[in-house]
Order: C-alpha cells, then structure tokens, then sequence
C-alpha cells in the first residue's frame, strides 16, 4: 500500500535532528497569513502491519519501470516461442491445400478423357497411362507432405481434408501475384481449366505435370533451407561448447530420457532427393538439439538483468581490506541491494547459506563438472537440493560477509576449480546472436 505523504502528516517523526530543548521554550507566534508555507514532501510511503517505508519518486519509478520492462520482455519471450514454427505450418498448410487442389484437377482431367474418348477424339489407352503417371506422382506429393508434417521435420499439423470454405490454389499456374478469396481463387482455377482444356487434352496434361514439378523444386528448396539452418546452428553451438572445454560426445545432454535404442534406418539405394533430404534435415536437427540440450547446463546466461557493470574482474588484485596482493576467484557485478540474483544454467542447489567471507551465498551444481557460485547477497530464495531452471532467482543482491557495499560476486567453476566467468558470458553473447 502506498500513499503520498504531505506536510500535514505530522504524526510521523520528523526526519530531521534537533537538540534538545529547554524545559520551558518561549511560546511560538502562530504564523503569520502570508508567510511562505513548506513545501509538500513528495516521497511515497509503503505501508505493511503498522510498519512505513518512505521510498523518493525517482526510486518508486525505477522499480516501476524495471517491472514493465520486464513483463514485456516476459511477453516478447512468450511471442517468440508461441509463432516460432508458423511459418512452417503456413508452408505445410499450402502444400497440402495445393494436393486438393490436385486431386479435383486430376478427377476433372479424367473426366474430360472419358469424354473425349466416347468421341474418339484421343486414344484411350495412351490418356490413361499419361493419367495414371500423374496419379502416381501426385500419390508421390502426398508422401512428401507427410514427411513435412512428421514430428522429424517440423511442429504442426496439415489441415484436414474436405473443409468446405478452404480456398485452393490454382495448379495449373503459379504466378498469382497475391492469394485471393474463396470465390475468386474458384473462379480462377475454373477459367484456368477450360483455357487449357481449350487446347487439347495433351497440353491440360503437360500444364498439370509442369505444376507439380514446380511444387516438387519449392518442396526440394524447403529442405535444403531446413538442413542449412540446422547444419549451422549446430556448428555454432558445437564451436561454442569446444571453446569451453567442453566434449559434446561425452557431456551429458538431459536428465530422466531413456527407452530402448532404435537405429535410423537411412534411405534405401538410389532414393531420390526428396528423400535423403528428408534423412539429412532429421540427421541435423537431432544434433542441434543435442547441444542445445547440453547448453541448457553450461552457465553462459548473466546472473544479472540488464548491462553488466564489473567492479572487480577475475584475477589477481590489491585486497580491498588488507591492501596486499590476492587472488580473487570470481567477478563482482554492481548492483543495488534487492535486486534479483538468477541461476546461469540449469542444475541443483548443493549451498544455500552464509558460508564465510561469501556472506550469504548459494552455489549450484550444474552436472558435467560445472558449478557456479552466487555470493553476499542480501536474500536467499532457493534452498539445498532444490532443481533449478535457467533464470530462477536464487537470492537478492547485497553486502554479506567480507564485502565493502551492496554487489554480487558471481563464480564459475570446472571441476571445483575457479575459472574466468568472463569466457561463458561472452560465450552466452554468441549464443544470443545465433
């Protein structure tokens, strides 16, 4: 609860310091009228069970502006993670549209053949075969979209089959220059048809065929644009992991996985291109996700929000209390006290308590023999064999233990040994700009 505190509130003790008075002071004149009045004090006053905490406007709004910048940093996060995979449903959801699509045109070829053929106009054993070869290329497509929509390749689902209102891209041409509504889209397909039925059966034919070659290149392009991202993705995860000491082959990826072991069956002797794609892009995607599993407990997130301000970098050092050279095992990070202290990587808490010249300090275990030390904070929020997820808050900035003002000293270490923290941050940085 917060009010603003004026001058009238005179139950409250006065802030300032006065000697002390003799027994008798003289009696005050009241003031008089038009004398200058103080002015209203401003602050904001917090009030909880009886107790009152006067906080000044700049500080009541920079604590009112870290909180919506981080709600909106909270909803651009949710954004990203919720549309991430929509352009790739919206290429799926075409791709099946333009298959029914193919399927009306291929009936509406065939029954034009029939007719043709009751008039002899067309032989109709050789319509029959040049049908028949677009049907199972057209069956061909269908596999292909299968493979699409699989779990292997992408997250989402073609639409079903037979809604009425869905609009069908024409396939006899593909240069439309915008999509248009279901009655057009109809209409134009409709006046597509008899243009090319008006040439002759065999041209309707070859135009059929040219437009299911062109979705198989669009199809072809796809993945090679899937395989390409996934290729580099992981190469610039698996550079990172490598500059940090760190063997992908032996580092463990995740925790509570299991089930027997099924081998990838690769694609047969001479498969076409579709089809080792298709192989190629699973093979990346899988190692991608591999080392994004790995990163997920590697610490190379900022224990803080925001820019990092180092007061004191890893390293050797004069003492700030005895004034001799030390070693100083990790890096201290300005701050204000209260502020949130988050976990660098996901692991479990094995301190959670003061611990000596640390203050008030929390180290996690990380697994693959990385920990991580958060220490003189002012608050611990987390306790011992607790799980933590990247960007938990652990505790709350502050001045425990061996410390000269409010700051938090963050540690990395491999194997219990301190290292620099400054190659993970920097490591984290890569990361962000993949």
């Amino acid at each position: 609860m917060s009010v603003r505190q004026g001058a009238s509130m005179s139950h409250l003790p006065s802030p300032y310091y006065y000697p002390a008075q003799p027994a008798a002071a003289p009696q005050q004149r009241a003031p008089h009228e038009g004398a200058p009045r103080h002015r209203a004090n401003h602050d904001y006053t917090l009030v909880h069970h009886g107790r009152q905490v006067r906080i000044g406007p700049v500080a009541f709004w920079i604590v009112v502006g870290t909180l919506v910048v981080m709600g909106v940093w909270t909803l651009g996060t949710g954004t990203y993670f919720a549309f991430k995979d929509n352009v790739l449903s919206r290429l799926i959801g075409r791709q099946a549209e333009m298959q029914f699509a193919y399927e009306d045109r291929i009936a509406e070829l065939r029954s034009q053949v029939d007719r043709i053929a009751s008039r002899q106009l067309l032989d109709q054993e050789q319509v029959e075969r040049k049908v028949e070869a677009l049907m199972r290329r057209q069956q061909t497509l269908e596999q292909r979209s299968a493979a699409f929509g699989s779990g292997d390749l992408v997250t989402g689902s073609i639409p079903r089959r037979g809604h009425p209102e869905r609009a069908k891209p024409s396939p006899i041409s593909d240069d439309d220059p915008a999509p248009a509504t279901t009655p057009d889209r109809r209409a134009s397909l409709t006046g597509k048809l008899g243009r090319a039925l008006s040439g002759g059966i065999e041209g309707a034919l070859v135009r059929a065929e040219h437009s299911m070659e062109r979705v198989e290149k669009r199809q072809i392009g796809a993945l090679t644009g899937m395989e390409e991202k996934f290729d580099t993705r992981a190469r610039n995860m698996r550079g990172v992991l490598a500059d940090l000491g760190v063997n992908p082959a032996k580092a463990k990826a995740a925790d509570a996985v299991g089930g027997p072991f099924v081998p990838v069956k690769p694609p047969r002797a001479g498969a076409d291109q579709f089809n080792q794609l298709v192989y190629r892009v699973a093979l990346a995607r899988a190692q991608a996700d591999r080392y994004s599993r790995i990163l997920v407990h590697v610490p190379v997130r900022k224990p803080i929000t925001g820019e990092i301000d180092v007061s004191s970098p890893f390293g050797v050092r004069s003492d700030p209390f005895l004034g001799r050279p030390a070693m100083h095992t990790g890096m201290d990070m300005r701050g204000d006290t209260g502020d949130p202290v988050r976990a660098t990587a996901a692991g479990t808490v094995v301190t959670a308590g003061w611990n000596g010249g640390y203050g008030k300090m929390v180290e996690i275990d990380h697994g693959n023999q990385f920990s991580t030390r958060y220490g003189h904070m002012s608050q611990i929020d987390v306790r011992v064999g607790q799980h933590i997820k990247i960007g938990d808050i652990v505790g709350r900035i502050g001045s425990t233990g061996r410390s000269t003002g409010p700051h938090l000293h963050y540690e990395t270490r491999i194997n219990d040994e301190a290292v620099n923290p400054t190659r993970f941050l920097k490591a984290g940085e890569r990361l962000g700009a993949l």
